[in-house]
């Protein structure tokens, strides 16, 4: 495939965070295609329980500046960077005060949902866009991992679809076990609408369920990968319904699997579910 340029998003990746199972596949599978000749790029909150001075993260000035807007109010982007040594491998981090410099992840000390999590779900899926726009990088393959990053299939379906950065990436959603029982905001899927979207767009999300955000990704995303053994059957059932290219869940050490299907969404026909 020589030297496909593959970009991936989670909200979680050792050594940085590691949460679930996700925290393993985002460190491995990366260095894995790179070892098979991709050019990689890993991109992830800063949550406020990441350790700068450990991790050695410095801000990435060029980068930084931009501001997301949601719902009508401006939210400084920050970019900032750490490596993998032994990787030879950059993750850049997503960082807004407001939105991660917390002690906790997804739940406050007392384990409650937080109230603001769709926005800041929001803030890092058009964050992340935005970032790899200003890197002037345009990735081949968009790989989304997590409900986190459920936002990007659609938006890259949307808005993006014919930005120069993007106008030729496939876009791929790892489903994983369901990470919360909670709902996000009633108001989540209206405050998600980006130029160039209508209600229409966002109404897969709108039950603000993790099985939702599940759904609403993989509708608009070339394939799916089933990233867990455990996911539950409503999304096992909206995956076979896409009728999109699907990885089954075959853990294996070598990525093998992946670099064939990432091969094999590479060259099927973009997909148009705008």
């Amino acid at each position: 495939m020589g030297k496909s340029k593959l970009l991936f998003i989670t909200h979680e990746m050792s050594p940085f965070l590691d949460l679930t199972k996700i925290s393993e596949i985002t460190r491995q599978l990366p260095q894995a295609m790179q070892d098979k000749g991709f050019e990689i790029r890993i991109l992830m909150p800063r949550f406020g329980n990441i350790n700068e001075r450990r991790n050695r993260l410095h801000e990435v000035i060029r980068l930084s500046g931009m501001n997301i807007i949601i719902n009508d109010n401006d939210n400084p982007l920050i970019i900032k960077v750490a490596s993998i040594p032994s990787a030879r491998m950059q993750v850049y981090f997503l960082d807004n005060e407001e939105y991660f410099q917390r002690k906790h992840v997804f739940t406050d000390k007392d384990g409650k949902f937080y109230a603001d999590n769709d926005e800041r779900m929001i803030f890092f899926c058009k964050g992340a866009i935005e970032t790899v726009k200003k890197l002037g990088w345009s990735p081949d393959i968009v790989h989304c991992h997590g409900w986190m990053s459920a936002l990007v299939p659609v938006y890259l379906k949307t808005t993006y679809k014919d930005d120069p950065t993007f106008k030729h990436s496939k876009v791929i959603y790892s489903v994983y076990e369901n990470d919360f029982k909670e709902q996000l905001n009633p108001e989540f899927a209206h405050k998600a609408i980006m130029a160039d979207m209508g209600e229409e767009h966002t109404e897969a999300f709108k039950p603000g369920t993790n099985a939702a955000l599940d759904y609403g990704a993989i509708k608009y995303s070339d394939g799916v990968v089933l990233g867990s053994a455990e996911i539950d059957a409503e999304t096992l059932n909206n995956v076979k319904n896409s009728h999109k290219s699907v990885l089954e869940y075959n853990y294996t050490s070598d990525f093998e699997n992946y670099y064939n299907f990432y091969d094999e969404i590479t060259n099927d026909e973009l997909v148009d579910v705008a």
